[in-house]
């Protein structure tokens, strides 16, 4: 499984990038935000990401945090949403909009989303009600540092979830200033203490 990738910026379409990794171009689908904050290519690009193997397809699907992939993969466990619409989501809503607009009912937000009617949004709603304090406490997380990065990329490398890592990252002892490999050790031992 590929969980990131970072590299140089080759092109990017109407809804991917293409990432340059040590001479291998990565064919990316990633939120129309993101594409708009782009600039043009050569420049430097890390992504967090999700591989998605669906009969003979396999794709790339990246954001650039950790939230927004947790967000991604939360609006992919939606039964009929697929990981066009679950970037789409990603693409108009922040976690806590998600939140907000599911805790009150309101479906026309959702379906303002492409490729989201008035079904899918009512199913959006059941889905992830339940979902909401846990999943999304993970979404709603601001942007993480380097090293923070490192430690998740080495967590999902591994096997776990974004969601998973992030939540043995808000384990790690505050203000100290720890080597990489000491801050993974400590990561691991938050999994075996669960």
């Amino acid at each position: 499984m590929i969980a990131t990738l970072r590299g140089r910026l080759v092109t990017k379409g109407q809804s991917h990038v293409v990432i340059d990794v040590a001479g291998v171009g990565f064919k990316v689908y990633v939120p129309s935000s993101l594409l708009e904050r782009l600039g043009g290519s050569g420049q430097e690009l890390s992504l967090f990401t999700h591989m998605h193997v669906h009969e003979r397809d396999i794709a790339l699907y990246g954001c650039s945090t950790p939230g927004e992939l947790a967000l991604f993969e939360l609006v992919l466990t939606v039964s009929g949403i697929g990981p066009k619409v679950a970037l789409s989501v990603v693409s108009v809503m922040s976690a806590d909009a998600l939140r907000d607009a599911i805790e009150r009912g309101d479906t026309a937000t959702l379906t303002r989303v492409p490729g989201v009617g008035k079904k899918t949004a009512t199913r959006v709603m059941l889905d992830l009600k339940d979902k909401l304090g846990v999943s999304l406490e993970f979404a709603s997380t601001p942007a993480l540092t380097d090293a923070d990065r490192e430690v998740v990329a080495a967590l999902t490398s591994l096997g776990y979830s974004v969601a998973e890592a992030q939540a043995a990252l808000r384990s790690l002892p505050e203000g100290e200033d720890l080597a990489l490999e000491e801050r993974i050790r400590l990561a691991l031992q938050y999994f075996a203490t669960q």
